[in-house]
């Protein structure tokens, strides 16, 4: 395990022995300055974890150097030391960043322990930044198309109210990258975003983690819990997928949302919750209101303001940008030099259709980092369907429109049959066509189901 190191700054040469060998002691790598200038000059040889600093040094201000570490990139934890202590010194240096602030004569115990915590204190800092940039990424909406710029400036606006937000498009478009901006952009930011898959829980158990349910409720409810609503209660509540819920469950959250109260399931207890609800769908709400499989009442509840997002296929000008975000992204958790897509190889993914849209573009990005020998990504490099020559340009292209809407349809097909593992009756009905015209479709393409 690497050692950390500790800097120790003091213009008394007592005070750095002692310091550097207790601190050695303990395992660190210790390196000591007798000055302000020398100080500095050690610091930018070499990142320190952790840095002594003595407040009066004979050539300057060890507050000011206080202040000048925590202005750099990566500031190591600071602990301040002084044989004439103030309170007012104390407390600048505890508003300028330091960590603690000790008193001469040292108490060697004391110094091990403030260092050990003062260490760990800056690692969870350093990983609450990490977890923040990897948050922001992770909410990152990619891409300036005319169809992003103006979801980006819906978001703007909707973010910082209260409103319900619906959220729809296809699978794969980015519905809880949206769900995840709205939150972050809103007042409720510092609360958590509280999500729920509702086509994931079986429907015997989705009100329960919905509301809750008291002790006794059912067959496993051996402990009372709370649910979801309680739980983002000053918060936000996800509820993706949300067409997929029980008519039964479909009664009971709008019934929340008119009340902004509920009981546990098996209780009797009313129980308040103000939790802002956004919710997703990929399915089309107005046909399942149609067909009497989602209720119209709460339709209006949750889509106080719809928010639709764009399947890949219809803002292809964004697929360059996409394509080198998530080249980037793959490399960095590879291990791996970040790679480079050639023009064709970006023209071939361009004209590809992308029936599973980001989350089939980002997969693909993956599998290419992992698996492309070298660092220049072509068009050999992609797979068949979409290298194949009815998709790039300059390779028989379709004279026709018939010709590339057929072109289209069929790669469309083929991508739907690998999805559902070659299963004809499953992927027909995802494509809403009946079985027989669908076996006409694969019979006119010459699709073989098993070769393909």
């Amino acid at each position: 395990m690497k050692k950390r190191r500790v800097l120790v700054v003091d213009d008394e040469g007592g005070i750095r022995k002692t310091l550097s060998q207790i601190l050695a002691d303990e395992g660190y790598q210790v390196e000591s300055a007798a000055s302000y200038a020398e100080g500095l000059a050690k610091i930018s040889d070499g990142k320190p974890d952790l840095a002594f600093l003595d407040v009066w040094l004979t050539d300057g201000d060890g507050l000011a150097l206080l202040e000048r570490l925590r202005a750099s990139p990566a500031p190591p934890a600071v602990v301040m030391i002084s044989g004439h202590a103030n309170v007012e010194a104390a407390v600048r240096a505890v508003k300028l960043g330091a960590y603690d602030f000790l008193e001469k004569p040292l108490s060697l115990e004391r110094v091990v322990l403030t260092a050990q915590k003062a260490i760990e204190h800056r690692d969870l800092r350093v990983e609450v930044a990490r977890l923040r940039e990897q948050e922001s990424s992770e909410t990152t909406l990619v891409g300036e198309s005319p169809a992003m710029r103006k979801l980006r400036e819906e978001i703007a606006t909707v973010a910082p109210t209260d409103a319900r937000v619906l959220v729809s498009g296809e699978n794969g478009t980015g519905k809880e990258l949206v769900a995840r901006a709205i939150h972050r952009q809103s007042a409720r930011s510092r609360s958590p975003l509280v999500e729920v898959n509702c086509a994931a829980i079986p429907e015997e158990l989705i009100e329960s983690e919905l509301f809750g349910h008291v002790r006794g409720s059912f067959t496993g409810a051996s402990a009372e819990r709370e649910g979801k609503f309680e739980e983002a209660d000053g918060a936000t509540l996800f509820l993706d997928e949300v067409a997929d819920m029980s008519a039964k469950t479909q009664a009971k959250v709008l019934r929340a949302l008119q009340e902004g109260r509920f009981t546990r399931v098996g209780g009797s207890r009313t129980i308040e919750s103000d939790a802002r609800v956004i919710s997703a769908t990929n399915k089309n709400l107005a046909e399942e209101i149609r067909a009497g499989r989602f209720r119209e009442d709460l339709y209006f509840r949750l889509a106080v303001v719809p928010l639709s997002v764009p399947p890949l296929r219809e803002r292809t000008e964004d697929i360059p940008e996409l394509a080198r975000h998530f080249l980037a992204e793959a490399s960095a958790r590879a291990g791996k030099r970040p790679r480079s897509l050639s023009d064709p190889a970006v023209r071939a993914l361009q004209r590809y259709p992308w029936p599973g849209n980001v989350r089939e573009l980002k997969n693909l990005v993956e599998r290419l980092v992992i698996m492309s020998p070298g660092d220049r990504i072509d068009v050999v490099d992609l797979p068949s369907e979409i290298s194949s020559s009815d998709t790039v340009p300059g390779r028989n292209e379709a004279s026709t429109l018939r010709e590339a809407r057929e072109g289209f349809e069929r790669r469309f097909i083929l991508s739907a049959l690998r999805r559902n593992r070659g299963n004809v009756s499953r992927t027909a009905e995802e494509l809403g066509v009946e079985r027989s015209s669908f076996y006409r479709k694969l019979k006119g393409y010459g699709i073989d189901v098993e070769r393909e």
